[in-house]
């Protein structure tokens, strides 16, 4: 009887953490570049009170299919669902989106990369693009103080005219960089990754080469997150988790019975 109650708790657990993978996405809902979480499970060991295969008599039957009792349920693990968001035009020389594949790559003050899908740049007080924490972009690109009508095509390059001259002069290139496993990526917040091993090795490349997305100039990537359907998965959850709680009930009653019994 006390087995109910460890297999319903797990439920209730399993529950919990899917909740806060909801409210997660709902709180991130209007943050630029988030791609949406999703919780996954797995039910837990089994326990044979009858093991299939065994013989069942002397003459050499065999057990159908036996009995197993499983102990509940754990957290597999929580994925990012990494689908394109909306582009938003902002108007902005410097914001930059990435439809299709790839990252953006930043230099943290530790000199350590990091990566991320929001591409909304500014300049620094030099003159070098940087992210809205000040983290530089990589590979660098520095424009003067008096360039005008900047331009980024969708192939990453970044070009400007200075007042007087009619030539464009080229500021510099982006790359963006991709992974065999995105999923493996660590988050560290500020819309930010770091590679893992899991994630593999970072493959850097030009936008709109193979494999590689292209650059949007003027657009940020809204969030993936669909509101209806985190709330009617919010909605599932919470009703799961009630039902897990009544599995808990029934069970304390049944041991009630059992020790009123006289």
């Amino acid at each position: 009887m006390m087995r109910s109650l460890d297999i319903a708790g797990t439920g209730m657990q399993a529950q919990t953490t899917n909740v806060e993978t909801i409210s997660h996405n709902i709180a991130n809902m209007t943050t630029t570049g988030y791609k949406r979480r999703r919780a996954e499970f797995q039910d837990l060991v089994y326990q044979d009170l009858r093991r299939a295969g065994t013989m069942s008599s002397d003459t050499g039957d065999l057990v159908p299919s036996g009995a197993q009792i499983g102990l509940g349920v754990r957290t597999a693990g929580i994925y990012r669902i990494n689908e394109q968001g909306t582009l938003e035009q902002t108007n902005n020389a410097l914001d930059m989106a990435v439809e299709g594949r790839g990252y953006f790559r930043v230099t943290l003050p530790s000199g350590e990369y990091a990566y991320t899908r929001d591409g909304t740049f500014s300049l620094s007080e030099d003159g070098t693009i940087v992210t809205a924490d000040g983290y530089i972009l990589n590979p660098s690109i520095s424009l003067p103080n008096n360039a005008e009508n900047i331009t980024i095509d969708q192939s990453g390059q970044v070009q400007y005219t200075v007042s007087g001259q009619t030539n464009a002069q080229v500021a510099g290139q982006i790359q963006l960089v991709t992974f065999q496993n995105e999923n493996g990526l660590a988050a560290m917040g500020q819309n930010l990754f770091t590679s893992t091993t899991s994630s593999g090795d970072p493959i850097v490349g030009t936008p709109q080469s193979t494999g590689f997305g292209s650059i949007r100039q003027g657009f940020v990537e809204e969030s993936s997150v669909n509101v209806v359907t985190e709330i009617t998965d919010l909605i599932t959850a919470q009703r799961a988790y009630e039902m897990n709680s009544k599995v808990i009930t029934a069970s304390d009653e049944m041991l009630q019975t059992l020790t009123n019994l006289k």
